[in-house]
């Protein structure tokens, strides 16, 4: 392995910089010393801190990122901003002189039944493999459900009704706070002792759906029920809330049934990497204002344009199709003697 730079030698590139994991990706990095550029494509409305350089581009449209790539070392690939393009991408940081990418995945893969079955699950193994075929020395974090996503998912139910609608109240999960990726996520990008390792980023405890609306009521101080619908129902209701193709949808619905009555997987990865343990669904329900589930407020999606969010790996699909197929990410062409 060859000797780490100092912090501040090396240049990040942040895709999908406005998004849940890369704006507290920008914050972590910045705090270590580290020079970013933070991807917009729209730097007037990006709201990112005043010491990262906020590029305007387009990683659908690798060719608008040609300059910013000129001096960076790392590059963060956040499959919601780079989509089939993702290839394309990486040939162009590799012929710019980048070095290191990682690729924020999803904690789905794990389940190996789910490769060839499950159109979201497919989708990220092919962007994996997109990357560790790259040619750059690749680190895959995979990461559980984003417990930020109850504030778009149950936010609107509980501030209209106190009431949590949701198919299975026993469907378990690991829901890991944004700060804990992104400050994984930072550590690999700076540090080149995790080349070719992929990692899984969780929260510290398997929680139902019940429990983690319980959580919610004592963080807000205000009682909140869990409704269930049944399953018809529940395939609009997603399409309704979380704006998802019916196939998607459908998608979703298979995990969670496949994930009831079990516990979810539980990964250390977070306290292995930085040294602290990974924070609880109750401390991420207490650091946001409680306000946020008791006063409206607009939700934005930052630079993730598409209304398909891929709610089992939360980091969304800008390559789902109306009908909730997936198109196929481009590859770049494999290094020889990698």
């Amino acid at each position: 392995m060859s000797t780490r730079s100092s912090t501040a030698d090396q240049t990040v590139l942040v895709t999908g910089a406005t998004g849940t994991v890369g704006r507290a990706l920008v914050a972590s990095l910045l705090a270590a010393g580290a020079p970013v550029r933070a991807v917009t494509r729209d730097p007037l409305t990006a709201r990112l801190p005043a010491d990262a350089e906020v590029i305007r581009g387009d990683p659908n449209e690798p060719g608008t990122l040609a300059g910013s790539l000129d001096g960076v070392t790392s590059l963060f690939v956040n499959p919601a901003a780079a989509g089939e393009f993702t290839g394309r991408l990486l040939s162009l940081a590799r012929s710019r002189g980048v070095r290191r990418v990682v690729l924020l995945s999803t904690a789905a893969i794990r389940d190996k039944a789910a490769w060839d079955t499950d159109p979201m699950v497919f989708w990220h193994r092919l962007i994996e493999e997109t990357v560790t075929a790259s040619g750059l020395d690749w680190t895959i974090l995979r990461a559980s459900e984003f417990a930020a996503n109850t504030l778009t998912h149950w936010a609107p139910g509980i501030r209209a009704a106190g009431v949590v609608r949701e198919a299975h109240a026993m469907a378990a999960s690991a829901p890991v706070h944004e700060r804990d990726v992104a400050d994984v996520a930072a550590r690999l990008l700076l540090s080149g002792a995790y080349g070719g390792a992929t990692f899984t980023v969780t929260g510290p405890e398997s929680l139902t759906r019940r429990h983690m609306a319980r959580i919610v009521s004592q963080a807000i101080g205000r009682p909140v029920r869990f409704e269930r619908i049944p399953r018809e129902g529940a395939v609009r209701h997603l399409m309704a809330v979380r704006h998802l193709p019916e196939g998607i949808a459908e998608s979703v619905l298979r995990l969670e049934e496949e994930a009831a009555g079990r516990p979810a997987f539980v990964s250390a990865d977070a306290e292995r990497i930085t040294g602290r343990p990974a924070s609880t669904f109750a401390r991420w329900a207490a650091d946001p204002p409680p306000s946020l589930f008791t006063t409206s407020r607009t939700t934005s999606t930052g630079d993730q344009k598409t209304p398909c969010k891929i709610a089992a790996c939360l980091v969304g699909s800008r390559m789902c199709k109306g009908n909730g197929s997936l198109t196929v990410p481009d590859r770049p062409a494999a290094r020889s003697g990698r």
